[in-house]
Protein backbone atom coordinates (compact mmCIF):
# COMPACT_ATOMS: atom_id res chain seq x y z
CA UNK A 1 0.00 0.00 0.00
CA UNK A 2 1.26 3.34 -0.94
CA UNK A 3 -0.73 5.67 1.45
CA UNK A 4 -0.56 4.90 5.03
CA UNK A 5 -3.34 3.34 7.05
CA UNK A 6 -6.23 5.89 8.57
CA UNK A 7 -5.21 5.77 12.33
CA UNK A 8 -4.16 9.78 13.30
CA UNK A 9 -0.74 10.64 13.30
CA UNK A 10 0.75 11.45 16.83
CA UNK A 11 -0.63 14.33 17.58
CA UNK A 12 1.11 16.01 20.26
CA UNK A 13 4.92 15.37 17.95
CA UNK A 14 2.02 17.27 14.93
CA UNK A 15 1.41 20.41 17.75
CA UNK A 16 5.68 20.16 18.79
CA UNK A 17 6.40 20.34 15.35
CA UNK A 18 4.20 22.88 14.12
CA UNK A 19 5.41 25.57 17.11
CA UNK A 20 9.20 24.74 16.60
CA UNK A 21 8.00 25.30 12.17
CA UNK A 22 6.15 28.58 13.78
CA UNK A 23 8.65 30.41 16.53
CA UNK A 24 11.30 29.38 13.69
CA UNK A 25 9.71 31.24 10.76
CA UNK A 26 9.16 34.22 13.09
CA UNK A 27 12.63 34.38 14.91
CA UNK A 28 14.42 33.58 11.18
CA UNK A 29 12.08 37.05 9.85
CA UNK A 30 13.69 39.20 12.64
CA UNK A 31 17.43 37.88 12.24
CA UNK A 32 16.91 38.14 8.70
CA UNK A 33 15.88 42.31 8.83
CA UNK A 34 19.99 42.41 9.48
CA UNK A 35 20.43 41.68 5.98
CA UNK A 36 18.38 44.86 5.01
CA UNK A 37 21.31 46.88 6.45
CA UNK A 38 23.41 45.91 4.41
CA UNK A 39 25.20 46.74 1.13
CA UNK A 40 24.39 44.57 -1.64
CA UNK A 41 22.29 42.79 0.49
CA UNK A 42 20.70 38.99 -0.78
CA UNK A 43 17.84 39.50 1.48
CA UNK A 44 15.39 38.43 -1.49
CA UNK A 45 17.42 35.40 -2.34
CA UNK A 46 17.25 34.43 1.24
CA UNK A 47 13.76 34.87 1.82
CA UNK A 48 12.64 32.69 -1.25
CA UNK A 49 15.03 30.20 -0.26
CA UNK A 50 13.70 29.58 3.10
CA UNK A 51 9.95 30.70 2.74
CA UNK A 52 9.59 29.33 -0.65
CA UNK A 53 11.64 26.15 -1.23
CA UNK A 54 11.93 25.62 2.67
CA UNK A 55 8.48 26.90 5.02
CA UNK A 56 6.00 25.95 1.72
CA UNK A 57 8.09 23.17 0.00
CA UNK A 58 9.39 21.22 2.67
CA UNK A 59 5.47 21.74 4.36
CA UNK A 60 4.06 19.91 1.32
CA UNK A 61 6.35 17.32 1.36
CA UNK A 62 5.48 16.81 5.27
CA UNK A 63 2.03 16.48 4.79
CA UNK A 64 3.13 13.64 1.83
CA UNK A 65 4.94 11.98 3.90
CA UNK A 66 3.06 11.73 6.52
CA UNK A 67 0.25 10.12 4.71
CA UNK A 68 2.59 7.46 2.61
CA UNK A 69 3.12 4.03 4.20
CA UNK A 70 6.15 4.32 5.25
CA UNK A 71 7.56 1.27 4.09
CA UNK A 72 8.36 2.68 1.10
CA UNK A 73 11.30 4.30 2.30
CA UNK A 74 12.79 0.80 3.26
CA UNK A 75 12.20 0.13 0.33
CA UNK A 76 14.22 2.78 -1.68
CA UNK A 77 16.61 2.65 1.10
CA UNK A 78 19.68 1.29 -1.38
CA UNK A 79 18.60 3.93 -4.57
CA UNK A 80 18.69 7.08 -1.89
CA UNK A 81 21.76 6.71 -0.43
CA UNK A 82 23.41 5.68 -3.89
CA UNK A 83 21.93 9.34 -5.59
CA UNK A 84 23.23 10.56 -2.00
CA UNK A 85 26.38 9.36 -2.31
CA UNK A 86 26.08 10.70 -6.31
CA UNK A 87 24.97 14.52 -5.22
CA UNK A 88 27.99 14.39 -2.42
CA UNK A 89 30.40 13.67 -5.39
CA UNK A 90 29.36 15.54 -8.04
CA UNK A 91 29.35 18.82 -5.51
CA UNK A 92 33.21 18.39 -5.22
CA UNK A 93 33.22 18.80 -8.55
CA UNK A 94 34.04 22.30 -10.38
CA UNK A 95 31.47 24.22 -12.26
CA UNK A 96 28.72 22.20 -10.73
CA UNK A 97 29.76 22.76 -6.81
CA UNK A 98 29.63 25.89 -5.59
CA UNK A 99 31.83 26.98 -2.65
CA UNK A 100 31.10 29.40 -0.21
CA UNK A 101 34.01 30.76 2.69
CA UNK A 102 36.11 28.42 1.49
CA UNK A 103 33.52 25.14 1.40
CA UNK A 104 32.03 23.29 -1.07
CA UNK A 105 28.32 22.04 -0.06
CA UNK A 106 26.10 23.11 -2.47
CA UNK A 107 24.85 22.34 -6.19
CA UNK A 108 23.35 24.95 -7.80
CA UNK A 109 20.56 24.60 -10.40
CA UNK A 110 19.45 27.82 -12.10
CA UNK A 111 17.95 29.94 -9.02
CA UNK A 112 17.34 27.31 -6.57
CA UNK A 113 20.72 25.85 -4.59
CA UNK A 114 20.75 22.88 -2.09
CA UNK A 115 23.15 21.38 0.28
CA UNK A 116 24.08 18.17 -0.53
CA UNK A 117 25.19 17.15 3.07
CA UNK A 118 21.23 17.23 4.35
CA UNK A 119 20.33 14.60 1.65
CA UNK A 120 23.30 11.84 2.90
CA UNK A 121 22.02 12.37 6.40
CA UNK A 122 18.80 11.33 6.00
CA UNK A 123 20.11 8.37 3.61
CA UNK A 124 22.10 7.23 6.10
CA UNK A 125 19.38 7.05 8.57
CA UNK A 126 17.23 4.93 6.27
CA UNK A 127 19.52 3.03 4.96
CA UNK A 128 21.19 1.62 8.13
CA UNK A 129 17.61 1.03 9.45
CA UNK A 130 16.82 -0.90 6.44
CA UNK A 131 20.15 -2.93 6.84
CA UNK A 132 19.74 -3.54 10.97
CA UNK A 133 16.31 -4.60 10.28
CA UNK A 134 17.21 -7.51 7.48
CA UNK A 135 19.64 -9.03 9.85
CA UNK A 136 18.15 -8.52 12.64
CA UNK A 137 20.02 -10.39 15.67
CA UNK A 138 22.76 -10.62 13.34
CA UNK A 139 22.98 -6.58 14.82
CA UNK A 140 25.23 -7.55 17.44
CA UNK A 141 27.82 -9.73 15.75
CA UNK A 142 31.41 -7.75 14.32
CA UNK A 143 31.17 -8.65 10.81
CA UNK A 144 26.74 -8.10 10.15
CA UNK A 145 25.99 -4.70 12.57
CA UNK A 146 29.36 -3.32 13.50
CA UNK A 147 31.47 -3.57 10.25
CA UNK A 148 28.40 -2.24 8.07
CA UNK A 149 28.04 0.48 10.25
CA UNK A 150 31.88 1.50 10.07
CA UNK A 151 31.54 0.88 6.19
CA UNK A 152 28.81 3.80 6.57
CA UNK A 153 30.88 5.95 8.71
CA UNK A 154 33.78 5.47 6.44
CA UNK A 155 31.69 6.75 2.99
CA UNK A 156 30.36 9.68 5.09
CA UNK A 157 33.69 10.90 6.39
CA UNK A 158 35.54 10.35 2.85
CA UNK A 159 32.37 12.63 1.23
CA UNK A 160 31.60 15.09 4.08
CA UNK A 161 35.40 15.89 4.92
CA UNK A 162 36.25 16.65 1.23
CA UNK A 163 33.81 19.47 1.51
CA UNK A 164 34.76 20.25 4.25
CA UNK A 165 31.95 19.71 6.32
CA UNK A 166 32.66 18.38 9.85
CA UNK A 167 30.19 19.25 11.58
CA UNK A 168 27.72 17.32 9.89
CA UNK A 169 29.44 14.28 9.55
CA UNK A 170 29.36 14.13 13.45
CA UNK A 171 25.84 14.55 13.66
CA UNK A 172 25.92 11.05 11.83
CA UNK A 173 28.47 9.40 13.73
CA UNK A 174 25.96 10.60 16.62
CA UNK A 175 22.44 9.11 15.11
CA UNK A 176 24.90 5.98 13.68
CA UNK A 177 25.55 5.35 17.35
CA UNK A 178 21.96 6.20 18.61
CA UNK A 179 20.22 3.61 15.79
CA UNK A 180 23.11 0.97 16.57
CA UNK A 181 22.30 0.56 20.50
CA UNK A 182 18.42 0.87 19.60
CA UNK A 183 18.95 -2.13 16.84
CA UNK A 184 20.26 -4.01 20.08
CA UNK A 185 24.23 -3.33 19.53
CA UNK A 186 26.58 -4.22 21.76
CA UNK A 187 27.93 -1.23 23.86
CA UNK A 188 32.02 -2.30 23.40
CA UNK A 189 31.25 -1.09 20.03
CA UNK A 190 30.22 1.85 20.99
CA UNK A 191 32.97 2.99 23.40
CA UNK A 192 34.93 1.74 20.20
CA UNK A 193 33.88 4.38 17.83
CA UNK A 194 33.82 6.99 20.49
CA UNK A 195 37.62 6.29 21.13
CA UNK A 196 38.14 6.53 17.36
CA UNK A 197 35.95 9.27 17.36
CA UNK A 198 38.37 11.28 19.64
CA UNK A 199 41.26 9.98 17.61
CA UNK A 200 40.31 11.38 14.60
CA UNK A 201 39.08 14.90 16.00
CA UNK A 202 42.41 15.01 17.17
CA UNK A 203 44.31 14.31 13.82
CA UNK A 204 41.78 16.27 12.33
CA UNK A 205 42.88 19.25 14.62
CA UNK A 206 46.18 18.63 13.79
CA UNK A 207 46.03 19.04 10.05
CA UNK A 208 43.56 21.61 9.82
CA UNK A 209 43.69 24.41 11.05
CA UNK A 210 40.14 25.77 11.55
CA UNK A 211 39.55 22.50 13.97
CA UNK A 212 42.70 23.26 15.89
CA UNK A 213 41.43 27.24 16.21
CA UNK A 214 37.78 26.17 17.31
CA UNK A 215 39.00 23.94 20.16
CA UNK A 216 41.90 26.55 21.32
CA UNK A 217 39.07 29.62 21.42
CA UNK A 218 37.51 27.35 23.56
CA UNK A 219 39.62 25.82 26.01
CA UNK A 220 40.45 30.16 26.18
CA UNK A 221 37.78 32.55 24.74
CA UNK A 222 39.94 35.71 25.47
CA UNK A 223 42.92 34.03 22.94
CA UNK A 224 41.85 36.00 19.62
CA UNK A 225 38.81 38.41 20.54
CA UNK A 226 39.18 40.00 17.45
CA UNK A 227 39.72 36.75 15.68
CA UNK A 228 38.69 33.27 16.42
CA UNK A 229 36.71 34.06 19.52
CA UNK A 230 34.94 36.97 18.02
CA UNK A 231 31.64 35.15 17.50
CA UNK A 232 31.83 33.60 20.59
CA UNK A 233 32.09 36.65 22.40
CA UNK A 234 29.39 38.42 20.48
CA UNK A 235 26.99 35.81 20.59
CA UNK A 236 27.56 36.07 24.80
CA UNK A 237 26.89 39.52 24.66
CA UNK A 238 23.68 39.33 22.54
CA UNK A 239 22.55 36.11 25.18
CA UNK A 240 23.62 38.38 27.96
CA UNK A 241 21.72 41.98 27.09
CA UNK A 242 18.37 39.63 26.37
CA UNK A 243 17.91 39.68 29.76
CA UNK A 244 15.05 37.90 31.58
CA UNK A 245 12.23 39.07 28.83
CA UNK A 246 14.17 40.07 26.28
CA UNK A 247 14.44 43.31 23.88
CA UNK A 248 11.07 42.81 22.30
CA UNK A 249 10.78 41.52 18.51
CA UNK A 250 12.67 43.03 15.68
CA UNK A 251 14.68 44.73 18.71
CA UNK A 252 17.86 42.97 18.79
CA UNK A 253 21.32 45.08 18.15
CA UNK A 254 23.74 42.82 17.99
CA UNK A 255 22.03 41.02 14.71
CA UNK A 256 23.04 44.47 12.57
CA UNK A 257 26.36 44.72 12.90
CA UNK A 258 28.05 42.69 15.38
CA UNK A 259 27.46 38.96 15.13
CA UNK A 260 28.38 37.32 11.83
CA UNK A 261 25.58 34.60 10.22
CA UNK A 262 23.05 36.21 12.27
CA UNK A 263 20.40 33.91 9.97
CA UNK A 264 22.83 31.17 10.41
CA UNK A 265 24.30 29.87 13.20
CA UNK A 266 24.30 32.83 15.18
CA UNK A 267 20.38 32.82 15.24
CA UNK A 268 20.00 31.52 18.58
CA UNK A 269 21.84 34.47 19.98
CA UNK A 270 19.60 36.75 18.06
CA UNK A 271 16.24 34.80 19.70
CA UNK A 272 18.33 34.80 23.38
CA UNK A 273 18.52 38.90 22.64
CA UNK A 274 15.51 39.09 21.35
CA UNK A 275 13.08 37.46 23.58
CA UNK A 276 15.44 36.66 26.77
CA UNK A 277 15.90 33.96 29.39
CA UNK A 278 12.58 33.07 29.20
CA UNK A 279 11.84 32.78 25.19
CA UNK A 280 15.27 30.85 25.27
CA UNK A 281 14.17 28.30 27.79
CA UNK A 282 11.22 28.06 26.06
CA UNK A 283 12.72 26.81 22.73
CA UNK A 284 14.82 24.70 24.37
CA UNK A 285 11.97 22.84 26.14
CA UNK A 286 10.37 22.77 22.37
CA UNK A 287 13.75 20.85 21.36
CA UNK A 288 13.31 18.49 24.64
CA UNK A 289 9.68 17.76 24.37
CA UNK A 290 10.53 17.15 20.50
CA UNK A 291 13.04 14.51 21.37
CA UNK A 292 11.09 12.42 24.92
CA UNK A 293 8.11 12.74 22.05
CA UNK A 294 9.88 11.30 19.17
CA UNK A 295 11.50 8.92 21.20
CA UNK A 296 7.57 7.62 22.78
CA UNK A 297 6.80 7.14 19.25
CA UNK A 298 9.74 4.86 18.10
CA UNK A 299 9.60 2.71 21.70
CA UNK A 300 5.84 2.18 20.76
CA UNK A 301 6.23 0.99 17.23
CA UNK A 302 6.75 -2.79 16.84
CA UNK A 303 7.88 -2.29 13.51
CA UNK A 304 12.09 -2.08 13.40
CA UNK A 305 12.63 -0.31 10.57
CA UNK A 306 10.34 2.42 12.09
CA UNK A 307 11.60 2.39 15.13
CA UNK A 308 15.18 2.63 14.09
CA UNK A 309 14.20 5.47 11.61
CA UNK A 310 12.94 7.44 14.60
CA UNK A 311 15.32 7.28 16.34
CA UNK A 312 17.99 8.58 13.57
CA UNK A 313 15.34 10.86 12.41
CA UNK A 314 15.11 12.31 16.32
CA UNK A 315 18.17 12.37 17.59
CA UNK A 316 19.81 13.77 14.14
CA UNK A 317 17.65 16.92 14.52
CA UNK A 318 17.99 17.78 18.29
CA UNK A 319 21.32 16.58 18.48
CA UNK A 320 22.06 19.65 15.85
CA UNK A 321 19.76 22.01 17.96
CA UNK A 322 22.05 21.51 21.25
CA UNK A 323 25.25 21.44 19.45
CA UNK A 324 24.18 25.10 17.99
CA UNK A 325 22.99 26.38 21.12
CA UNK A 326 26.14 25.27 23.00
CA UNK A 327 28.18 26.97 20.95
CA UNK A 328 26.84 29.99 20.83
CA UNK A 329 26.96 29.88 24.88
CA UNK A 330 30.64 29.31 24.75
CA UNK A 331 29.78 25.35 26.41
CA UNK A 332 31.17 23.47 23.40
CA UNK A 333 33.87 24.73 20.59
CA UNK A 334 32.29 26.47 17.94
CA UNK A 335 30.71 24.55 15.09
CA UNK A 336 29.21 25.99 11.60
CA UNK A 337 25.86 23.84 13.06
CA UNK A 338 22.83 25.66 11.82
CA UNK A 339 19.73 25.38 14.20
CA UNK A 340 16.85 23.35 12.95
CA UNK A 341 13.28 24.96 12.11
CA UNK A 342 14.70 28.14 12.71
CA UNK A 343 18.23 29.04 10.69
CA UNK A 344 18.38 29.89 7.09
CA UNK A 345 18.94 26.79 5.08
CA UNK A 346 16.19 26.29 2.64
CA UNK A 347 17.72 22.42 2.17
CA UNK A 348 17.89 21.80 5.75
CA UNK A 349 14.62 23.04 6.45
CA UNK A 350 12.78 21.33 4.00
CA UNK A 351 14.40 17.89 4.45
CA UNK A 352 13.94 18.55 8.55
CA UNK A 353 10.14 18.69 7.39
CA UNK A 354 10.37 16.13 5.38
CA UNK A 355 11.45 13.70 8.60
CA UNK A 356 8.96 15.44 10.58
CA UNK A 357 6.17 13.79 7.82
CA UNK A 358 8.23 10.21 7.79
CA UNK A 359 7.82 10.00 11.62
CA UNK A 360 3.93 11.41 11.80
CA UNK A 361 3.54 8.57 9.20
CA UNK A 362 5.21 5.68 11.47
CA UNK A 363 3.51 6.99 14.23
CA UNK A 364 0.17 5.93 12.76
CA UNK A 365 1.55 2.28 13.83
Amino acid sequence: MIMASRRKVDKPFLFISIILIVVGFFIFSSASLALLAKENSNYSSVAFSQTVFGLFMGTIAMTIASRLDFQIWKKSALWLLLIAIIINILVLVPGIGFEHAGARRWIVLGSISFQTSEILKLAFIIYFAAWATGIKEKIKTFSWGFLPLLVLFAISAVLLLKQPDTDNLILVVFAGMAMFVAAGGKWRYVFFITLAGLVGIAFLAFTRPYVMQRITTFVDPQIDLLGASYQVQQSLIAIGSGGLFGRGFGQSIQKFTYLPEPVGDSIFAVAAEEFGFVGSVFLLMMFVLFATRGLKIASGTTNIFGRLTVVGIVIMITSQAFVNIGAMLGMIPLSGITLPFVSHGGTSLFVTLLEVGIVLSISRT
